[in-house]
This record gives C-alpha cells, sequence and structure tokens, in this order.
C-alpha cells in the first residue's frame, strides 16, 4: 500500500487551506447584494417635475447609498429589509438629458434621463393596443421621430400579492419604435408635448379584456360590502381550481384509457405538411358542427387552407391565429410547423377561444403559406365556432371563416352509456387572472406608487358594461385608492368614455352599454377628473376603434385645459337639467358656451376596417328622419320610448314627438351604438345621458358565476 510522505502532506494541507480561503472569499463576494434600480428607473427614463420625486431600489442592510442627477445630491442608508429611498428635488432642473448616478458598494448610471412630465396610462384593450393598430399608422410612425416622447410598457404581470418591481423597458419615439407606443397613449403625449414644449413620459400598464376589480386593491375592494363579497367568491375560485383541475385532469386521463378513448394520433406531416396530395380532402365551410359538416364528431379530423399574405399583410412581424372556439383537443399548424395546442381536457370547457401567436417575421414573409387545424374530440359533438372576427389572423385582419378543406384521422365509436354515466365532470372553473380581484393591482400598479407622477389616464369599462351598477361605485373607489397610494393629493385623472359598439338598433331600448357609459360621466364628480367622449370613434362589429388620434387627442385637451391652464377646447356639451314645455321637454347643457350643433351624418356608418385602411361600411337609416338632431327619444307616463324630433335653440335642445303629447322624461345615444350628431361648437360631441331614473338593466346583467346579485338600485341621472 502506497503511503504519503509527511512534507507532502503537509504541503497538500497548505494548498487546501490556500483554497479554502480563497474560496470563502469567493463566496463572501457572491453573496454581497450590489446595489439594484427597479427597471422603471433606467436609460432614457422621464422623470416627473416635482419637488420630491423618489428613486429608490435594494441592496445590502444597513448600506450606504449615495444618488445624484443634475446638482441634486442625497445619500441614506438601507433598512434591514435591503430597500432604500432618497427624494430628489427636481423642481428647478432643466429638462436634460441628465444622468443619474447611483453608488454603495458599486456603482451604477443611468443615462440619457429627462425630467418633464410623466403619466400613468392604464385600462384594457383599448388601452393596450400599439400605434400601430390605428388609422393612418403608417403616415404617423413616419413622422414620429421625438426624443421628448417616451414609453415605459410595463409587462404583464398578475399577482395575488402587492410585488415589488415592475418589469419592462423605457423606449424614445421613433420611426422604428414608436409604432409599439400605445395608439392613445401616443397621441396623448404628442398632444401635450407639442403644447408644452416638455419632455413627457407615458407609463402604460394594460391588460386586453381586464374588469375594473383587477386593477383595484384588496382594500379599496373592501371598502364596499357587494364588491368585497363578489371579490372573494372570484379568489376563492381561482386558488382552490388548481388542485381541483389536476384531479380531473387525473381522473379524464384515467377514464379515457379504462374505454378506449384515447388519441391515436398517427404522423401529422400527412396532414400539416405545406406541400401534399389534397384530391381526397373533402370541401368544408368553417365554422360548423362537424357532424353536419359530414365529419365524425368523435375521434381526429384535420383541416387546413392555404393563405396568400401580400406585402402589406407581411409587415407586422407578428401574427396572431384565432381559428374560433373549439370544442375539443386541438392542435395548430402553420407551414407544417406546430405552434401550439392543447393537450389537456379542455374539451368539457366550451367557449373558450383559441390564440396562438407568431412573431417570427420569416414566418409570415409575403407568399403562400398553409394554416392547419388538428381537432380531437373523445366524446362527441365536436365543432368548431366563432362569429365574424372571432376566426381570423390579426392585426392584418383576414378572415378564417369560409371554405377550408377536411379530412378524417380516424373515428372513434358512439360512447356507450355506462361510459357516458361514469366520464368525469370539470369543477367550476375561475374566471381568467385579469378579472380576478386585485391581481393586476398587485402585479402591474403596486410597484409602480413610488413612481413620480403627474397623473393618470385611463380606458376601461367594456368588461363591466354587464354590471354597470357596481360601475358607480367601483371606478371612484379605484380612482380614490390609487390616488391615497401615491400620497400626491387628488392627481388629475382622465378617462375615455366607451365608444360606440354593436349593431344598430330601429327602436329605442334599454342598453347596458349606455349604462356603463353613465355610471363613467357620474364619475366626474371626483375632484380633478375629466372625461374624452368617444361616441362618435367606434364601430359596429370592433370593440376596438381605430381612431386612436381623437381618443388620444381629447384627452390631452381635457389635460392641458384642465391640469396646466392651456386655453384650449376640452369638453362637450353634458346635461344639466330639463323642463317641460308643453308637449315637449327642453333640454339645458353644460359646457355649452360658444353653442350647440347638428353635425351632418354620413350616408353610411363603420362595420370595421379591413388591414386598418379600408372601412366595410353598411348604409345608415336615421332614428328621426327630418329632424336636425339625431338620436333623442322621449316617453310619457307608460315609459314608452319613441324616437323624437329635436332642435337646437340657443343653448339648448327642444326635443318632441306627436307619438308622445305628455312627455316625462328624454334620453340622448342611449344605445350601444346610436346615430346621434350633437356636439359643441367647439368640436366636441356630446355625452350620451338620460334624464329619468327608471331601474336599469346592469341590475340584471352582471356575471353571476363571478360576482353575487346585487339588490335594485336606480341612481339618479346626471346632475
Amino acid at each position: 500500500m502506497m503511503t504519503t510522505k509527511p512534507f507532502q502532506s503537509r504541503a497538500n494541507l497548505r494548498r487546501c487551506l490556500i483554497i479554502s480561503v480563497a474560496a470563502a472569499s469567493i463566496c463572501q463576494t457572491s453573496l454581497r447584494a450590489d446595489v439594484t434600480l427597479p427597471a422603471i428607473i433606467s436609460d432614457h427614463m422621464v422623470l416627473q417635475k416635482g419637488s420630491d420625486i423618489r428613486i429608490w431600489g435594494k441592496a445590502d442592510p444597513e448600506e450606504k447609498v449615495k444618488v445624484s442627477l443634475a446638482g441634486s445630491e442625497k445619500e441614506t442608508t438601507t433598512g434591514a429589509d435591503g430597500r432604500w429611498e432618497v427624494k430628489l428635488n427636481l423642481s428647478e432642473k432643466a429638462p436634460g438629458p441628465h444622468e443619474l448616478n447611483v453608488e454603495g458598494k458599486n456603482r451604477l448610471s443611468v443615462k440619457d434621463v429627462l425630467i418633464g412630465e410623466v403619466w400613468l396610462c392604464s385600462g384594457q384593450s383599448n388601452m393596450e393596443l400599439r400605434l400601430y393598430h390605428s388609422l393612418n399608422s403608417e403616415a404617423e410612425i413616419a413622422v414620429s421621430d421625438n426624443p421628448m416622447l417616451r414609453e415605459f410598457r410595463v409587462d404583464k404581470n398578475s399577482s395575488s400579492t402587492p410585488v415589488d418591481e415592475a418589469k419592462g423597458k423605457w423606449i424614445v419615439a421613433t420611426k422604428t419604435t414608436s409604432q409599439d407606443f400605445g395608439g392613445v397613449s401616443y397621441y396623448f403625449g404628442k398632444t401635450l408635448q407639442k403644447a408644452l414644449n416638455v419632455p413627457v413620459g407615458l407609463v402604460r400598464a394594460a391588460w386586453g379584456g381586464a374588469s375594473i376589480e383587477a386593477w383595484m386593491s384588496a382594500e379599496a375592494l373592501a371598502k364596499d360590502e357587494a364588491l368585497r363579497a363578489g371579490s372573494d367568491v372570484v379568489t376563492k375560485l381561482n386558488d382552490g381550481f388548481p388542485a381541483q383541475e389536476k384531479a380531473y385532469y387525473d381522473e379524464y386521463i384515467a377514464w379515457e384509457k379504462k374505454y378506449g378513448r384515447q388519441d391515436r394520433a398517427g404522423d401529422p406531416m400527412a396532414f400539416a405538411a405545406r406541400d401534399i396530395d389534397e384530391s381526397d380532402w373533402k370541401k368544408v365551410s368553417l365554422p360548423g358542427e362537424l357532424s353536419a359538416l359530414g365529419l365524425p364528431d368523435s375521434g381526429a379530423v384535420w383541416f387546413r387552407r392555404k393563405i396568400d399574405f401580400t406585402e402589406d399583410m407581411a409587415r407586422d412581424g407578428y401574427m396572431v391565429i384565432m381559428p374560433g372556439y373549439i370544442n375539443g383537443y386541438h392542435e395548430v399548424y402553420w407551414d407544417g410547423e406546430k405552434i401550439s395546442g392543447s393537450t389537456t381536457p379542455s374539451t368539457d370547457y366550451p367557449g373558450a377561444k383559441a390564440l396562438y401567436r407568431i412573431s417570427q417575421s420569416a414566418k409570415i414573409a409575403p407568399g403562400p403559406h398553409v394554416l392547419a387545424l388538428r381537432v380531437f374530440q373523445p366524446v362527441g359533438k365536436s365543432k368548431v365556432e366563432g362569429k365574424a372576427g372571432a376566426m381570423s389572423l390579426t392585426p392584418m385582419d383576414y378572415p378564417l371563416n369560409g371554405e377550408w378543406l377536411a379530412k378524417v384521422e380516424f373515428t372513434l365509436p358512439e360512447l356507450e352509456k355506462t361510459a357516458a354515466a361514469e366520464r368525469p365532470r370539470p369543477p367550476r372553473k375561475p374566471p381568467l387572472v385579469h378579472h380576478v380581484a386585485s391581481q393586476l393591482y398587485n402585479g402591474m400598479i403596486a410597484p409602480l406608487v413610488p413612481y413620480g407622477i403627474r397623473g393618470a389616464i385611463w380606458y376601461q369599462g367594456e368588461t363591466n358594461a354587464g354590471r354597470s351598477i357596481q360601475y358607480h361605485t367601483s371606478f371612484p373607489l379605484m380612482i380614490q385608492d390609487w390616488r391615497q397610494r401615491w400620497g400626491r393629493g387628488d392627481f388629475p385623472f382622465y378617462f375615455c368614455q366607451l365608444a360606440n359598439y354593436g349593431p344598430k338598433t330601429d327602436q329605442p331600448e334599454d342598453s347596458g352599454w349606455a349604462e356603463l357609459i353613465e355610471a363613467q360621466q357620474q364619475t366626474l364628480r371626483l375632484p380633478a377628473t375629466g372625461m374624452a367622449v368617444l361616441i362618435d370613434t367606434g364601430m359596429t362589429e370592433d370593440i376596438h376603434p381605430l381612431n386612436r388620434k381623437d381618443q388620444g387627442e381629447r384627452l390631452g385637451a381635457a389635460a392641458l385645459a384642465q391640469t396646466y391652464g392651456v386655453d384650449v377646447p376640452h369638453t362637450g356639451p353634458l346635461f344639466a337639467s330639463m323642463a317641460r314645455e308643453g308637449n315637449a321637454i327642453r333640454i339645458h347643457f353644460k359646457n355649452a358656451e360658444d353653442g350647440l350643433e347638428a353635425r351632418p351624418l354620413p350616408e353610411t356608418h363603420i362595420l370595421r376596417y379591413q388591414a386598418r385602411t379600408k372601412a366595410i361600411t353598411a348604409p345608415l337609416k336615421l332614428p328621426s328622419p327630418g329632424s336636425e338632431v339625431q338620436g333623442f327619444a322621449i316617453c310619457g307616463e307608460d315609459r314608452v320610448w319613441k324616437w323624437a324630433q329635436a332642435k337646437i335653440d340657443g343653448k339648448d335642445v327642444i326635443v318632441s314627438s306627436p307619438e308622445v303629447p305628455q312627455p316625462v322624461a328624454v334620453r340622448y345615444a342611449w344605445a350601444g351604438n346610436p346615430t346621434c350628431n350633437l356636439y359643441g361648437r367647439n368640436g366636441f360631441p356630446a355625452s350620451p345621458f338620460r334624464t329619468d331614473d327608471f331601474p336599469l338593466i346592469g341590475n340584471k346583467r352582471y356575471n353571476q358565476d363571478d360576482w353575487p346579485k346585487l339588490e335594485t338600485v336606480t341612481p339618479a341621472a346626471a346632475e
């Protein structure tokens, strides 16, 4: 046996000690926490001009941190949690650019920092959608170079508890970057920057389809019993669902195996490849039930169609495939490559729309492409459904409904009664995360709170249109809570009233959409609020109006006039009061100092836009032929509404109808998509309104799966 000589042992021991000391040193160095900054405090940021602008970050506990910017310097020491914060006086600082330096055990430099006006921009999809998804976007982008206009887009994040940091990146408006600004926020910021000639920073935190409750803190929701109860129901569903869903999946897969209902997928390239023989494929029209198309509704069926992309269609650099609402397992292939698909028993959750994003521009190059869809259904009643627009490629607005080719891969026998009886049933599915109370506030608003802002703009409400009664409470509560969180007093809060959307109606009727609009208008009772009326910017078939310019500029006008004291028109007529005059009713307006006007209406109305440029239209039928002003309805004690004749008389409107000799109430533009034309002479449209206090249908059309039933409430008409 070999032995180690003593001197060799001592030498080895010495080397081991040296290595150990070095390793310990390296370990201590790696454990040391460098000074860090949140993503929003980064290159190209815009800081709010003010006397107490907060800069914050993290470092080691009890570490000294020094912050300097444009001659202002502050020192602090981190707390036990490693967080540090200083306040800088930037009230007299020049716009810049400046460099922000932060020094602790390490040194950070944030470059190209401007000092100006910062606005939070939040809401759902109409605040989220990019400038590129706007009318005349190419022309605007071509002239958008503006180093004084910048945006920080907050990455989507949901959380059950408030998070410390929001992820994202500041971008400067240029011809290559501005297309990714929010459309509404871009035009709002441009309006301010041009008028004030100062840097403008936009912090955009938006999530398509989000409910207002998701943007509210738990503390704000707790202030109203109905909102708290509703949020508790939704939160409980959300928290308990993952475990229930896993158990269901396990049971379902076992059931499939027991009764031979598993998928038997073969080679997908035999069906999805670009170049295959299609001579034995069957022509079908989607959407539809597979049995109605002469196809088996249990088993696997393939669909495919060829799509020719033009240069304009491929210009976006990304694409979202919306094959519709698919009842069954499904897979989507693009040019023979699998994009995505469902791999779990989602077949028992009807109505789930499939969405698949392709972001590699090479995959959507100009030329011919093949889209293939595989649908597997183990239990029957398989279908692909979706009205116009639900099946499409976006943002190029390429419709997918219509002719496809279909081929059966395999068929399953009819489900036996015993198997049907034993088939597991899914647990109650919770709402989407952006409908869950406080999830977006926690993930996207709470981490922004220390950042200095002048005010906020907001475009949301579409998702809450079925629960308008609650919006009377939730919207003001959210505004007040955000103001309290920032601790900057009643900072300005300007919001978009919902745009017109939905089918035209032949007769006056109740409208949940109009009721939500009323709830928004009544929020003007809060101080330092303003509203952009958008009742003339929407479309019939698309809830996302492309006229972002008017939307952003109207918000900008409100901010210029109310926050910055610039003498510009900024609001249209608002209902003030009514007076009965014989068989007519006289309507008095606020904000009509320059007078009223009835603008000429076109012969058609816009259904939607194709590729953001071509308007698809339909003939416009006037509700009150021969009337100077369109959009008014009137009723008597019977509460049966009739279209009315309306004429302008100075700063008032006189409304009447021969069918209503004893009128008691008037409504204007009270519909989802009204035909109306009343404006102030300053160019701003009149807001929809009602003079009655009749019970609202919003009491009935709330989401019963998510929110508890409310007692009937009849808020008074706007003052």
